[in-house]
């Protein structure tokens, strides 16, 4: 007798922790938005690639567009603000800007969203996003232009601000890799996205955040580059690299003969037309 109960017990047991055991799996995991695309750029002059992929992606020339300045730090920005689109065709561009998160969360705000199919973060600050934006409805209709099938697209702190991870959060200034704003939009869940990482010599710091969230996916873009992200996947696009931080190393001729550090110090570089699945943490070869 005492021995079923035990079994039932062990039984009982078994069957309550394997969901927990899956959901703390799927905590940790890295993925992308079930729908839409999100074009995230690493900074710096963009080229004319990089500017009629987002048009092409949005829709085209005709595609309602939305570009958001906030992050520069501006008091008002005017329509000019949208030319670098518009000089490449793009007919239907709007220029949308507030600091104050009440304004943000009214429908007169939101109005321009409503019609969008890709939304444009210029550089800057990617704190000033969070105190305008975040919990706002605003936000709420950006995961709607992308559940929509959209496009959501930026650089630099348009680039950093669509991970769940805020790094170079910090009011103070932008060295500081985990600072007093953490989270982000998390278009993408589990990751840290860095910019002008090799322009600037940042290609260490990403270390910083992830010996203290070893669970997030790193990834450091460089200026004039991309990531086109579907699903989980994403895909290298432009002039420079990406450099991924997943405590492993991928080369195209091996690494049996490389003296490599440890994996918690690794990182990787990924060019044009490399792919990654950024759930199963690995290159697509």
């Amino acid at each position: 007798m005492i021995h079923r109960v035990s079994v039932l017990l062990f039984s009982l047991m078994t069957v309550f922790q394997l969901p927990c055991t899956a959901q703390i799996e799927n905590a940790s995991m890295t993925t992308g938005p079930e729908k839409g695309t999100l074009f995230i750029v690493g900074g710096g002059r963009l080229s004319d690639d990089l500017i009629n992929k987002f048009i092409d992606l949005a829709g085209g020339n005709a595609a309602p567009i939305v570009v958001i300045p906030t992050a520069g730090g501006g008091e008002k920005y005017d329509e000019t603000y949208g030319d670098f689109l518009r000089i490449k065709g793009a007919k239907n561009v709007t220029v949308l800007h507030t600091t104050n998160p009440k304004e943000a969360d009214t429908e007169a705000f939101i109005s321009s969203l409503k019609n969008a199919k890709a939304v444009w973060f210029s550089g800057g600050r990617q704190w000033r996003l969070v105190d305008a934006y975040k919990g706002t409805k605003t936000e709420k209709m950006l995961w709607k232009i992308l559940n929509g099938g959209g496009v959501i697209g930026g650089s630099s702190a348009g680039a950093t601000i669509q991970g769940s991870y805020l790094a170079r959060g910090d009011t103070k200034n932008n060295q500081i890799m985990m600072g007093d704003h953490e989270g982000g939009f998390g278009f993408i869940k589990n990751i840290a996205i860095d910019q002008h990482v090799l322009a600037r010599n940042r290609q260490f710091d990403m270390f910083d955040i992830l010996k203290n969230k070893p669970e997030l996916l790193g990834i450091g873009i460089d200026e004039n580059t991309a990531i086109i992200v579907t699903g989980d996947q994403f895909e290298v696009m432009g002039k420079s690299y990406v450099l991924i931080y997943d405590q492993s190393f991928w080369s195209r001729e091996g690494s049996d003969l490389k003296n490599l550090p440890n994996k918690n110090a690794q990182f990787y570089f990924l060019r044009k037309g490399d792919k990654y699945d950024m759930r199963k943490r690995m290159v697509i070869e």
